[in-house]
């Protein structure tokens, strides 16, 4: 299915909420969405209707936001233009009680608290709590961006919630199933790798390389050497390769096998950077390959230098 197919499942579900609504004499245009309207949705008079200029005190921030981490100086830019400017699109909250409870929108509505504004403009609309966790996972993704290990957790929840398979998520997000998978990956880091992906001092490709690597002690020490040394993602890649190939070669000169046998060993182990086995018998005329893999995102990766395509999880 085309990715522009997969995004209608739930693109359309926060679209209808934060799609344009038609300025009326008691709502200021300045207040409202400028966007085109998306023909596919039918105009909603509810949420014409819903729109409110609610008390800042009266709101309560989303308890399933999936961002921890916030830029204080982007926040701090975007206050300045909200004084300036005033905020230009609304925040969506829920009711919860007698007051408000966030369902999209708190970087704007923690900017506003920053400018000092004790009112903002809002939508009300009702919600479950699976419905908040959705929107709330659905927007930062796609409108804000997560750091990797946010979105990580984010995909984790998501998927025990709901009772989703990792292709099934990916199928109402509007995501490849791979990446998914890769972003999931990510929580098999130890702690201290973790902490350094959230700060941002490692990033996603020098994890994901790192991830190959078959226990977490050697995980520590390559991180370690990449952030001190300043290594590039390929200069990781190339130093786990090393560290496979290397370690395959040391295992199979015990054997004393053919020189040829090792040779192809060592060739196929480059190009599939990976642990690579060949156990030959009858005189070389039968036999067995064996390729070691170390994590799904190895295996992922090594289906695809030898041309499978797997669908499915493993």
């Amino acid at each position: 299915m085309a990715k522009k197919e997969k995004a209608r499942h739930l693109g359309r579900g926060l679209q209808s909420l934060l799609s344009p609504i038609t300025a009326s004499p008691k709502e200021p245009k300045e207040l409202l969405s400028s966007a085109t309207p998306d023909p596919n949705i039918p105009p909603d008079k509810e949420l014409h209707d819903s729109l409110q200029e609610l008390n800042i005190d009266v709101i309560s921030p989303n308890p399933y936001q999936p961002r921890t981490v916030w830029n204080e100086q982007d926040l701090s830019d975007l206050a300045e233009s909200i004084r300036a400017n005033g905020i230009i699109q609304p925040i969506i909250v829920r009711p919860s009680g007698t007051k408000y409870q966030l369902i999209a929108g708190e970087r704007r509505f923690r900017a506003a608290q920053l400018a000092s504004l004790t009112t903002i403009p809002a939508l009300v609309r009702p919600a479950s709590d699976k419905q908040l966790l959705e929107w709330s996972l659905v927007e930062n993704i796609h409108r804000v961006g997560l750091n990797p290990l946010e979105r990580a957790k984010a995909y984790q929840d998501y998927l025990s919630t709901f009772s989703l398979t990792q292709a099934q998520a990916a199928e109402r997000l509007g995501e490849d199933r791979s990446a998914v998978a890769n972003y999931l990956r990510l929580l098999d880091l130890p702690h201290e790798l973790k902490q350094m992906l959230s700060e941002g001092q490692l990033t996603m490709g020098h994890a994901r390389a790192i991830l190959a690597l078959p226990t977490d002690e050697l995980r520590r020490k390559l991180a370690n050497r990449a952030l001190i040394g300043r290594l590039s993602v390929r200069e990781v890649e190339r130093l786990v390769r090393k560290h496979l190939t290397g370690t395959s070669q040391a295992k199979t000169t015990v054997r004393s096998k053919p020189p040829h046998i090792l040779d192809l060993e060592r060739k196929l182990s480059s190009q599939l950077a990976t642990k690579v086995n060949i156990d030959a018998r009858k005189n070389g005329q039968r036999g067995r390959i064996i390729i070691e893999f170390y994590s799904l995102d190895e295996f992922d990766s090594i289906t695809e230098r030898i041309g499978l395509a797997c669908g499915e999880e493993v």
